[in-house]
């Protein structure tokens, strides 16, 4: 009996850690964009503290919706959903000019729209052989290094960018998480990341760069509060927006749908993108609803789970929990906050390009004797990786267009699905 109890308890104990990973993954992530909405729309101290707060909440509540696999939403991966960097520039642009209650009804309808269209998006699965969706998943992995690299040197809004100390803590970090991963086994071996990410924290207090003020200074108890800024209102124009911004998120989830159900062995069908985009669709309308953000897969995780080789849904359950409780207790969550730039782009180098090389192996089953494929990896990942490297080439477009331009993710993807369907499908039509 006793001996059960120490096994359940190692389990417990093994489940949580891995879970704990998952969250400081994407914690930097998902924090991010509220601080810098907040900072964008000139929010008080206290405001800014609640939209982090129920953006962490929200987090692990569209996570779910995800991760169950319900009657009519849920696609049933290790997906982690976030909220979508794509939004940050709308809601800036238009909670400034029109006003939070326009900005959050329009974030609602995109949500909506995502619902309806769900099941029709979902049919395009022919569009995505595997040149289009390594190429996707290669280009994933790309546009997502510069915001490592970023980190790595210290984080763009400090003015000694690039000092070797910060160079140097993520080099360590980046050490620390490959000695783990090449000389350990089982257990140890999955919570590499976190490993890294703890000990790199432990050397950065010794060099002066962990700070504890946002701990001490949050609150100890906070809850999701619908309409908590303001209700919903509706225009055209910024409703358009934010529709765009919804088919953009959908997008790129496809992508990281099919990473993920390559790696957990599970064939990707039609109704697993309908049920993974109708979860999608309703955690937009549900965060808006309590003031949060629109929410997309986040794929820092995707690379986690490969290296990990963790794919249980227990421990994405127990992610939700944590971030629900993170998201109820500010001081708590605040703890995840402390982790200098530095370390975390340490961790984020293994992880993005895990996520770099899945595509790269995704490619594998492509017939490269074929020309036309070889063309089509080539240009759209060689988009996306321009656009990631040269943010201001398309800077004159009109901002209609540059919705899809903008995100190497999004213009590498298009590029991928048009060329593949004008290539190969005269390929088809040239054998027939």
């Amino acid at each position: 009996m006793i001996v059960q109890t120490i096994i359940k308890g190692d389990i417990v104990l093994k489940t949580f850690i891995l879970s704990l990973q998952h969250v400081l993954a994407m914690y930097a992530g998902a924090v991010i964009v509220p601080i810098l909405v907040a900072k964008g729309l000139g929010l008080t101290a206290e405001q800014t503290t609640y939209l982090v707060s129920v953006d962490i909440f929200m987090c692990g509540v569209a996570t779910f919706l995800q991760v169950y696999r319900g009657k009519f939403t849920g696609i049933g991966l290790p997906v982690v959903l976030g909220c979508t960097f794509t939004a940050l520039a709308p809601m800036i642009t238009i909670g400034k000019s029109a006003g939070l209650a326009t900005m959050y009804g329009s974030i609602f309808v995109s949500g909506l729209v995502v619902v309806l269209i769900a099941p029709i998006f979902a049919k395009v699965a022919k569009l995505f052989p595997p040149v289009v969706t390594g190429s996707v998943v290669t280009i994933i992995g790309i546009t997502l290094v510069p915001t490592a690299m970023n980190y790595i040197a210290g984080g763009e809004d400090v003015s000694d960018f690039g000092n070797p100390k910060y160079i140097l803590l993520a080099c360590i970090t980046l050490a620390i998480i490959l000695v783990i991963f090449k000389f350990t086994t089982g257990f140890i071996q999955s919570i590499a990341i976190l490993i890294g990410i703890v000990v790199g924290t432990v050397i950065a207090s010794f060099m002066g760069m962990v700070s504890f003020d946002k701990v001490l200074g949050a609150d100890w108890f906070q809850h999701p509060t619908p309409f908590k800024f303001s209700g919903f209102e509706f225009h055209g124009s910024s409703i358009l927006t934010f529709v765009i911004v919804g088919i953009v998120s959908m997008i790129e989830s496809t992508g990281v749908y099919y990473a993920l159900g390559n790696i957990c062995d599970k064939p990707i069908k039609e109704n697993d993108l309908r049920r993974g985009y109708l979860a999608e669709g309703l955690a937009v309308m549900i965060g808006s609803t309590f003031n949060a953000f629109p929410y997309t897969t986040y794929s820092q995780n995707v690379g986690l789970v490969q290296i990990s080789g963790v794919k249980s849904k227990k421990v994405m359950y127990v992610m939700v929990l944590l971030l629900l409780v993170f998201g109820s207790i500010p001081k708590i969550g605040a703890f995840a906050t402390i982790v200098p730039q530095p370390v975390l782009g340490g961790a984020m180098i293994s992880m993005f390009g895990m996520v770099l090389a899945y595509g790269v192996k995704m490619l594998g089953s492509t017939d490269f004797a074929k020309q036309e494929n070889l063309m089509i990896i080539a240009c759209s990942v060689g988009l996306g990786l321009g656009v990631t490297t040269v943010p201001s080439a398309f800077a004159q477009l009109p901002s209609f267009i540059r919705t899809f331009t903008d995100s190497g993710i999004v213009l590498g993807t298009v590029v991928a699905i048009v060329m593949n369907l004008i290539f190969n499908r005269r390929s088809k039509q040239k054998q027939k």
